[in-house]
């Protein structure tokens, strides 16, 4: 039986599990990969084009199991682009944020305003619930140009995006930096399975993913990560790169995604 293939996507529980053999303990055979290169940063600069989580389904995830927010996984899985785990979901803590020096102070501010999410992702979405009850919808305009996660986050530092959606780690990081969040826009992370694992190997999965979190429930301290900030010439105004650096310590805060069973 082939070896079950493990794709972390920007969050510690995963790489809580690889680094304390939860996923050895639980009898999983398996290959571990950062195929997105969160790490990198790179894979999130699209170079304007309109690619986002639902692309990525239709271009075919190597991993057995990977995710994406509810609304993408359930239109993916419904085309044919996978199956949706329905066994349980994460939440992923989320907002639109701002420099601290903007004019923007509430959500009406942000009529208008660009405002940079990924394309038919999460903070596509989510983005739109969270203001329809203060804007029109003629006054909500969003902005696909920037990317995806990591990358907006460069373009909010660099004061190149006036607002911006961030979810996550980058989320924590703009709190962190001093950007003011003008409103929630939290939403539900789904699972889909890709290929035909063994259900058991994902049974295994999630009992090693719901281990890390426990972890992370009783001493978020210890499983602290750092994001490297080098300034680099010649990119933007010679602003911070971010790369989140998974297997290293001191980061004020741990990236948090709450585990949940239905």
């Amino acid at each position: 039986m082939p070896k079950f293939f493990i794709e972390p996507h920007f969050r510690l529980q995963e790489w809580i599990a690889e680094e304390k053999g939860y996923f050895t303990a639980e009898g999983l055979d398996y290959e571990f990969r950062e195929k997105i290169r969160a790490t990198g940063g790179q894979h999130h600069d699209k170079g304007g084009q309109r690619i986002g989580a639902y692309q990525s389904f239709e271009a075919g995830r190597s991993a057995d199991v990977s995710c994406a927010c509810h609304w993408t996984v359930n239109v993916a899985a419904s085309s044919g682009h996978g199956r949706l785990y329905a066994d349980l979901y994460s939440v992923a803590p989320a907002g639109i944020f701002v420099a601290a020096d903007s004019p923007i102070r509430d959500p009406a501010d942000l009529a208008g305003v660009p405002i940079s999410v990924g394309w038919q992702s999460g903070s596509h979405y989510s983005t739109i619930q969270a203001l329809e009850p203060y804007l029109p919808a003629d006054k909500i305009n969003l902005s696909f140009a920037e990317g995806l996660l990591f990358r907006r986050l460069e373009m909010l530092v660099d004061r190149r995006a006036p607002a911006v959606a961030l979810f996550s780690g980058p989320y924590y990081f703009a709190e962190q930096l001093g950007f003011r969040k003008i409103i929630d826009t939290t939403f539900m992370i789904a699972t889909m399975i890709h290929g035909d694992p063994d259900p058991e190997d994902l049974r295994k999965f999630f009992r090693a993913l719901r281990r890390a979190q426990c972890d992370l429930d009783l001493r978020p301290d210890r499983y602290t990560r750092s994001s490297a900030t080098r300034w680099t010439p010649g990119c933007g105004q010679s602003g911070p790169i971010f790369a989140v650096q998974a297997c290293e310590p001191d980061i004020p805060r741990h990236f948090r995604q709450s585990w949940r069973n239905d």
